[in-house]
């Protein structure tokens, strides 16, 4: 429990947050718990203010989420219209946030002002999901920090922050190319050590090659995604379809071609498993196996990658996805 108050004389005015970390998943709704603890010796004061912001990955600065004074209440930016406080009592300065996007994931500081009295509390949110590794069509090592940015909103997702890579890297992540994370660092997980990934003698773990040049620096990046409310399908077609035709017949069927973050959380969230290789809307070749089998990756249940083939070529299926 999270606990903090700034007076003189002892705690006048505290507030805490009983359960300092929340699970969520895009799409959904949460509630960010906030209590205010008011001494009976303090005034009655209809002015007391709650305000809530979201803390940048860098913790340089803070976004401005939502402010309650009295009958005076405010949401901002891309929060406005989804956040309200819970009210269950007078003392409840709960945040509600519904439609929850990837952007929302991340810590939210609770501040009460009252009077000369004021406390903070600290909520993090997270979201169920998967980091998957990226890299484009023009191969590895070609993304500064916002082409990365860029790079994961276009498949569907975010860049994914050192806690989501962490998380992954305990579950088994093991990728021998350095990426992008939200806070601008670059970093790897390895869990079987070997020469070219950080030497054959050193322990398993996240390396680190530290903050980078956001504008000069060019990596690969790691991508951070969640569940999402449409529907992920592999489209049987009488004969393989070049990258053109893939996108066409997704069309004709009243969906898009689907995204690269849309196969993985369908494989990692769903347990969607497929053995056809089918196109996605970046270019590559990809299908999900979470079933391990012979000829369908044998010793792990992984999105097998099969490269950016000739966009001409008529060789694969297509994977599409109804919104």
């Amino acid at each position: 429990m999270f606990l903090c108050c700034v007076t003189e004389n002892g705690p006048r005015l505290s507030v805490e947050a009983e359960h300092p970390e929340v699970m969520s998943q895009r799409g959904g709704n949460a509630t960010l718990p906030c209590r205010i603890q008011r001494d009976a010796s303090l005034p009655p004061n209809r002015k007391m203010r709650i305000k809530w912001t979201k803390l940048t990955s860098d913790y340089l600065r803070e976004v401005d989420v939502f402010v309650a004074m009295d009958f005076h209440k405010r949401s901002y930016g891309r929060f406005h219209g989804r956040v309200h406080l819970l009210g269950s009592s007078p003392m409840d300065a709960s945040l509600v946030i519904t439609e929850l996007t990837l952007e929302d994931y991340g810590k939210y500081k609770c501040e009460v002002i009252d009077g000369l009295e004021d406390g903070t509390a600290v909520v993090s949110l997270d979201l169920q999901g998967v980091v998957f590794p990226y890299f484009p069509r023009l191969g590895r090592y070609n993304l500064n920090f916002y082409d990365a940015e860029r790079a994961c909103g276009e498949q569907d997702a975010a860049v994914a922050s050192f806690d989501q890579l962490y998380a992954a890297w305990r579950g088994g992540m093991d990728w021998c190319n350095a990426g992008w994370l939200s806070d601008g660092s670059v970093q790897y997980p390895i869990t079987a050590p070997r020469e070219p990934c950080g030497g054959k003698n050193t322990g398993p773990g996240i390396r680190n090659y530290g903050l980078r040049d956001k504008d000069k620096n060019q990596f690969d990046v790691f991508c951070f995604t969640s569940n999402f409310k449409g529907h992920f399908y592999y489209l049987v077609q009488p004969s393989k379809l070049t990258y053109d035709e893939a996108v066409h017949a997704c069309q004709r069927d009243g969906a898009q071609i689907a995204k690269v973050g849309q196969m993985y959380a369908a494989w990692k969230l769903l347990g969607y498993d497929r053995c056809d290789a089918g196109w996605l809307a970046d270019g590559s070749v990809r299908y999900p196996i979470t079933n391990p089998r012979r000829r369908c990756s044998p010793t792990e249940a992984a999105v097998r990658f099969n490269g950016f083939p000739d966009k001409k070529h008529k060789l694969y299926g297509v994977y599409c996805y109804k919104g």
